[in-house]
């Protein structure tokens, strides 16, 4: 069984963006979404996975991900998924031996940046950057199920003409 070891955290301004790679643009909506477990279809640029993902037990849970063709993750995108399809821009920044990465929400989500780091263990200790915020990992309002689900929460939405002002 694949675990996935997740932390999630709200980012504080730009300064990350100096660190960053170019980004890849990834669409993605689910198949099934409730009862704590999830089945998403996700388009990252030129490939496509499924992924099961189960209930959260702390900062773990089961996935299993499979790649799949993109023109059937196309189809599943548009014929099949439930709910609104979240579309972001995924940046990645090393530090150390982690990989930061940093969802810049577009469309039913626009404004809420969102940093994800995976770990190989529960207990691994985590030096956070200057630019990571409060950590969401355990506020459900923040899993990508939930916000394709519910939608983005307010509080957590940089509006727009905040974020021209911060790249400014």
């Amino acid at each position: 069984m694949g675990i996935e070891i997740e932390r999630k955290f709200l980012v504080i301004g730009e300064n990350w963006r100096a660190e960053a790679d170019d980004g890849s643009r990834i669409r993605q909506a689910y198949l099934a979404n409730g009862g704590g477990a999830s089945v998403r279809v996700r388009r990252a640029d030129d490939r496509a996975w499924i992924t099961v993902k189960g209930e959260r037990d702390g900062i773990a849970r089961p996935e299993f991900e499979y790649e799949i063709p993109c023109p059937d993750a196309d189809e599943m995108l548009t014929s099949l998924c439930a709910g609104p399809m979240l579309e972001k821009v995924r940046y990645r920044v090393m530090r150390g031996a982690l990989v930061w990465e940093i969802d810049v929400f577009e469309g039913v989500a626009s404004g809420l940046v969102i940093a994800e780091v995976e770990l190989a263990s529960i207990d691994q200790p985590l030096d956070r950057p200057e630019w990571i915020g409060d950590e969401v990992t355990h506020d459900r309002r923040f899993r990508n199920a939930a916000i394709a689900r519910d939608g983005p929460p307010c509080e957590a939405i940089v509006p727009p003409p905040l974020q021209a002002a911060s790249r400014a």
